[in-house]
């Protein structure tokens, strides 16, 4: 960023903690740009549509706000910025999925990629900012997804994740096109990208529980390539509070969902999303999430306190009331809890063989590989004398574990 004369900073609202690190970037940024004439700074993404007028005309930290939907006219900002105007466009759009788009895929291990197949989302979670940040749910045209997904199996990835706000609920009709029958649902999507290539892993998220379906699940279980792993949010593991949320599902449609996903692939790993101290939340109601995790058994959770973000309808509608200190104590019990399970998670895996993909050199060891199986557990094996590289496959036995990492040794190849 010393030698740049153009600094960009793509972000996100999701959180009040992601946009504290923007800002300070942004702080580092400014300096930077007083030490080169011309310099600018832009700001993209959804903390960019959120916060525009206070970015540019309050705090003046930046020359450029660019919305979510506005990547198309980042050049003619620039230059309207390089004139000594503000470049701004932060319109949300009814149809953009920049299908047309096929990103340059810089800093990753050259294994695996993510695939975009909508953009927005059309549930309004009251604790959630993105509908009013990237707008409306739309689905991307099917043929441009199998495109890039051809496309970067042919250059040489062997894993591709599929990616939405709420991927189920996935829909394309093409244009023009009353008949229905035409339509791609996500379950259809996914065998078809399944079908490209045995040798082309399958993964998605995030699936959203009242609408992930049999026929998602039954896919999933007919392609051994499209990988064991489903993330499913569950917020909260009580009723009231998530019906405050606006989830419009149950604690016991959740746990049906799950036993669901059991019976049908017995060997799938869930991972999940909590929100802890979500407004007016009581200790018992706390205790229906404890008891929901202890009944599931996550693989992985991401577990967060709750953070109100501005905007949102639970910031207009109900009272943060839910005291810090509590939260920190709730979390904490949640996080000890989920460690537990996920140490035995990890242990059950201890003598079982998984087919692993290689998708870099370990970062404690030359000596070893790292790769992760169908479930989406990273595996740590030595690399002996066999000639693999990365993007390849091979069966590993697992001989211990930690909470987060199997370890075990190749047993073919």
């Amino acid at each position: 960023m010393e030698e740049a004369d153009l600094l960009l900073i793509n972000t996100c609202s999701i959180r009040d903690k992601a946009e504290q690190t923007v800002r300070n970037r942004l702080h580092i940024f400014r300096r930077e740009k007083k030490k080169k004439a011309g310099a600018l700074i832009g700001v993209l993404g959804c903390m960019a549509e959120r916060l525009k007028a206070k970015l540019l005309e309050e705090e003046k930290l930046v020359d450029m706000v660019i919305g979510p939907d506005a990547y198309r006219s980042l050049p003619a900002l620039i230059k309207e910025a390089e004139s000594g105007q503000k470049g701004v466009n932060v319109l949300l759009s009814r149809d953009e999925t920049y299908a047309d788009i096929s990103p340059v895929r810089l800093d990753n291990n050259g294994v695996s990629a993510f695939v975009s197949i909508m953009r927005g989302c059309n549930n309004m979670c009251t604790f959630c900012v993105v509908p009013f940040t990237r707008g409306r749910e739309r689905s991307r045209d099917a043929v441009s997804i199998l495109q890039e997904c051809e496309a970067l199996f042919n250059e040489g990835y062997k894993e591709i994740t599929l990616l939405g706000q709420n991927v189920d609920s996935y829909h394309f009709t093409p244009d023009h096109q009353q008949d229905q029958s035409n339509s791609v649902t996500f379950a259809m999507l996914l065998e078809k990208v399944a079908l490209i290539s045995p040798k082309l892993r399958v993964r998605f998220s995030t699936s959203h529980p009242k609408d992930i379906t049999d026929d998602v699940l039954h896919t999933m279980a007919k392609y051994h390539n499209i990988c064991k792993c489903i993330h499913l949010p569950v917020q909260s593991g009580n009723t009231r509070i998530l019906q405050m949320m606006n989830r419009t599902y149950t604690r016991e449609w959740y746990l049906s969902k799950v036993k669901r996903i059991k019976e049908i692939m017995p060997e799938c790993d869930i991972s999940t999303d909590v929100i802890i101290g979500f407004c007016g939340e009581t200790e018992e109601e706390h205790q229906d999430t404890l008891s929901l995790m202890d009944h599931c058994k996550f693989s992985l959770a991401y577990m967060y306190t709750y953070s109100e973000r501005p905007g949102t309808l639970a910031e207009r509608r109900y009272e943060d009331d839910v005291p810090e200190e509590v939260k920190k104590r709730r979390i904490e019990e949640v996080i000890a809890m989920y460690r537990g399970h996920s140490l035995t998670n990890y242990q059950e895996s201890v003598g079982k063989t998984f087919e692993i993909l290689i998708e870099n050199i370990s970062k404690r060891s030359d000596e070893h590989w790292s790769g992760r199986n169908s479930q989406n557990k990273v595996v740590v094996f030595p690399k002996e004398n066999y000639v693999l590289n990365k993007g390849d496959y091979v069966m590993v036995k697992i001989t211990s574990a930690t909470s987060g990492t199997l370890l075990g040794e190749i047993v073919s190849i």
